[in-house]
C-alpha cells in the first residue's frame, strides 16, 4: 500500500498560538494553492481520500475528491486548556513536565501522545485492512509523524515516542509517502 500524507495548509491562526484540536479556519487561497500543488503532482481524483474532520484539513479535501472520508482518528492532539493560547503564555514547568514524559503527560488536561498514537494507529490498521492499493490522507503534523512511526514498525509505544521526538517541522502543504 502506498500513502500519500499531506499536511493541511496554513491555518489563519497568529504565530506562535497552540491549536492543537482547535479548529482553526484557512484561507480559500491558502487551501487553492495546496490543491494546486496536489493536482500538479498527479494526486487528484481517482484516489480514495481520507482526512480530519478539522476545517483547515476538510477544506483541501473536498477539493481533492467528492467521496472523502472524514476520519477524527486523524485529528491532531487535543491540547486542552493550552488550545489556542499563546505558547509564551503557558507556564515553563507545564512544558518542561510534559518534555519529560512525553507518552503519558497530558498538556493542558488534555490528550496524552500515547492517546494520540493509539487513536492514530486504530485508522492505519483500518487502512491497510481496506484493501486500496494507494490512499491520500489529508492531515496534521503530528498525526504525519505518527503514521510514518508506526509504518516504521514496533510497539505503539516505541512508535508514539519516535514520533513524539521527530523535528517538528512539516511545511504545510508538505507531503510525506509511505510504501510498504
Amino acid at each position: 500500500m502506498e500513502l500519500i500524507l499531506v499536511r493541511h495548509p496554513q491555518p489563519d491562526v497568529a504565530p506562535g498560538i497552540c491549536y492543537g484540536r482547535g479548529d482553526v479556519p484557512v484561507s480559500p487561497a491558502a487551501v487553492a494553492a495546496v490543491a494546486d500543488k496536489l493536482k500538479n503532482a498527479g494526486l487528484a481524483g481517482g484516489l480514495p481520500v481520507y482526512a480530519s474532520p478539522l476545517k483547515r484539513c476538510a477544506g483541501l479535501a473536498a477539493q481533492m475528491n467528492a467521496r472523502v472520508t472524514f476520519d477524527a482518528r486523524l485529528a491532531e492532539m487535543d491540547f486542552g486548556a493550552w488550545e489556542m493560547r499563546p505558547w509564551d503564555d503557558i507556564p515553563r514547568a507545564e512544558v518542561d513536565a510534559w518534555s519529560a514524559d512525553l507518552l503519558h503527560y497530558r498538556p493542558g488536561g488534555g490528550e496524552n501522545v500515547l492517546d494520540v498514537a493509539r487513536r492514530v494507529a486504530s485508522f492505519f490498521d483500518a487502512l491497510r485492512q481496506s484493501g486500496h492499493p494507494r490512499a491520500l490522507l489529508i492531515c496534521h503534523a503530528g498525526s504525519m509523524r505518527l503514521l510514518a512511526a508506526l509504518h516504521a514498525g514496533g510497539s505503539i509505544e516505541e512508535a508514539a515516542l519516535r514520533a513524539a521526538s521527530a523535528a517538528h517541522r512539516i511545511d504545510y502543504g508538505g507531503i510525506i509517502v509511505l510504501e510498504d
